[in-house]
């Protein structure tokens, strides 16, 4: 399972930019301990160093849809601005989306159709009365390549399948690309309230259970102190 999904600040402050740099590591950090690989296609950077405006990233692997359940939506962190020292504000918002409908290129070579020709151009009788150029078609999408670099019709058939994969993936990232202007709607839709996600404090560790963790485990231990102190 493949989903490309967009950290975005909006059109937040430089605040909310910095918020972005900071989920996005967090949000890779959980990604690696789920076992999903993941891919950073495009990111635009913030006004300052160490602040993004946006990051794309492709992710792969099982339980995408439950992994991001606990991430899609507005995250709010909550904090005093690290640029504006005296800013009243505390509460900072960014969006986390998914991009849909974008057309995914299966490239498998049992789809390509060669077709053998005559070299054009100078190059000698071998060139020219040889049928060692090579034309390959990906039927699918219907791109295709025309390659004489070499003497060799079996070396002119690898170097158009390479050439044809090159092609393949220009026309990927051209999608990716008109898909990154369409999804700027997404900077328009970070919502403040009923954040999927709160962090707290410039660290962002999630250190929250841990804490509690700690503190459970010290009433347990007073708990058994007093117990004892009982008994004797």
């Amino acid at each position: 399972m493949e989903k490309l999904i967009q950290i975005t600040s909006g059109r937040g402050p430089l605040e909310c930019q910095w918020v972005v740099a900071k989920i996005l590591k967090v949000f890779l950090e959980e990604a690696k301990d789920n076992h999903i690989e993941y891919e950073i296609i495009h990111r635009e950077n913030g006004d300052e160093n160490l602040t993004l405006k946006s990051v794309s990233i492709l992710l792969k692997g099982k339980d995408l849809s439950q992994f991001l359940k606990g991430w899609l939506g507005s995250i709010c962190w909550v904090g005093k601005s690290t640029f504006r020292k005296l800013h009243k504000r505390s509460n900072w918002f960014i969006g986390i989306f998914e991009m849909e409908g974008l057309e995914k290129i299966n490239f498998n070579e049992k789809d390509i159709q060669f077709q053998t020709t005559r070299s054009q151009g100078s190059g000698g009788q071998n060139v020219n009365k040889v049928n060692t150029a090579v034309r390959a078609t990906h039927i699918p999408s219907g791109k295709s390549v025309f390659v004489q670099d070499s003497r060799s019709q079996l070396e002119n058939k690898k170097l158009s399948i390479i050439r044809l994969k090159e092609k393949m993936m220009e026309l990927h990232i051209q999608q990716l690309e008109k898909r990154m202007q369409e999804t700027w709607n997404n900077h328009l839709q970070v919502q403040r309230g009923n954040p999927v996600r709160t962090f707290s404090g410039t660290d962002f560790k999630k250190n929250y259970k841990d804490k509690s963790f700690k503190k459970q485990r010290n009433v347990l231990k007073n708990e058994l102190k007093n117990n004892n102190n009982d008994l004797n």
